[in-house]
């Protein structure tokens, strides 16, 4: 399976929509979303998206077993396709509210909460996590970690191949400063080979993705998926036997104009979608030019859907009518 990282202040809706006209079938995440929001907050701004998006999983962030059952709840009556544990964020933030990746230091936590979630739902319940962390950076530690967790019917295990330092290092330093050890999912995979293990961290193009699918049963990409979107446009046919014809980013783009002009009925500004497409022509000719116009131009007032029409003017017409090509070689 391959799927897409839960990412702060990227992966909301709108992203998802527009990475939904790039690929069908892979998964897509939320942002993180605490459950207090969910209880106590605005829940249709922080749960409602379009039907187009599924499949779509919903990331909480907690530890109570009680609030996360009554957010599972109602994440499941909401649509969402699954529902994972953050298990894997460093950020100060996040460990004053005592969730996140310092939870890998009380798996029996992590297990009453899966299990609450599990009794409160019928969708899955997965959870994302890091290979260690500070003072709990063996292997021993990260196999006693998903033994316990399991116990409790886990659904997935998504694992960051990166241990989190959770005292000296920023969270964006603890996406890169930390080293990879692929090994160890691997490793976790030969000796739990009736668990689901998905593999994130570092991974940015399809055919290293198709190298760890011969260890592992997933493989999930995060900042690749913002920072080049198209990469996806070939998803569906290298990871789900489709045999979808790749879109192109004119289609694409024409998707989205109908669907600006539908949010903007809503009164959501442009911006907050067209910021999600800038990336679009990543490594193209008149990528700079596109990028720039849309940078100076999207922000301005009564600003339309147009602006997009008006972007694809300095993209060259071969670029806008490219399809990729399909690699023949398909995950073992």
């Amino acid at each position: 399976m391959l799927s897409v990282a839960p990412m702060l202040d990227w992966t909301d809706r709108h992203y998802r929509y527009f990475m939904r006209q790039i690929t069908r079938h892979t998964l897509l995440y939320t942002e993180m979303i605490t459950t207090g929001a969910i209880l106590y907050g605005d829940k249709h701004r922080h749960l409602d998206f379009s039907p187009e998006e599924k499949p779509v999983a919903i990331q909480l962030g907690g530890s109570d077993p009680a609030a996360l059952a009554e957010c599972a709840a109602i994440v499941e009556s909401w649509g969402y396709s699954e529902i994972n544990l953050n298990v894997g964020c460093p950020s100060d933030r996040v460990q004053n509210g005592h969730f996140g990746a310092c939870l890998m230091a009380t798996p029996e936590t992590v297990a009453r909460a899966v299990d609450a979630m599990k009794r409160a739902v019928n969708i899955p319940v997965t959870v994302k996590h890091r290979i260690g962390i500070d003072g709990l950076e063996r292997y021993e530690d990260l196999r006693r970690f998903v033994d316990v967790v399991a116990a409790a019917g886990t659904d997935r295990f998504i694992v960051h191949a990166r241990i989190a330092i959770l005292q000296g290092l920023s969270p964006k330093e603890n996406r890169t400063v930390p080293p990879l050890q692929y090994d160890l999912v691997y490793r976790l995979k030969e000796e739990f080979p009736h668990l689901i293990i998905e593999i994130n961290g570092g991974i940015t193009t399809f055919e290293a993705a198709q190298s760890h699918l011969r260890y592992v049963d997933g493989v999930m990409i995060g900042r690749a998926a913002y920072e080049n979107p198209y990469l996806f446009a070939t998803a569906d046919n290298i990871f789900f036997n489709s045999n979808r014809i790749p879109p192109t980013r004119r289609q694409i783009i024409e998707t989205m104009v109908p669907y600006i002009q539908q949010m903007r009925a809503r009164d959501i500004y442009p911006a907050h979608i067209l910021k999600h497409m800038l990336n679009l022509f990543k490594g193209k000719p008149g990528a700079k030019h596109w990028r720039r116009f849309l940078s100076e131009t999207m922000y301005q007032p009564g600003v339309t859907e147009t602006v997009l029409l008006q972007a694809m003017e300095h993209i060259p017409e071969s670029v806008l009518d490219e399809r990729p090509e399909i690699p023949e070689e398909k995950p073992c």
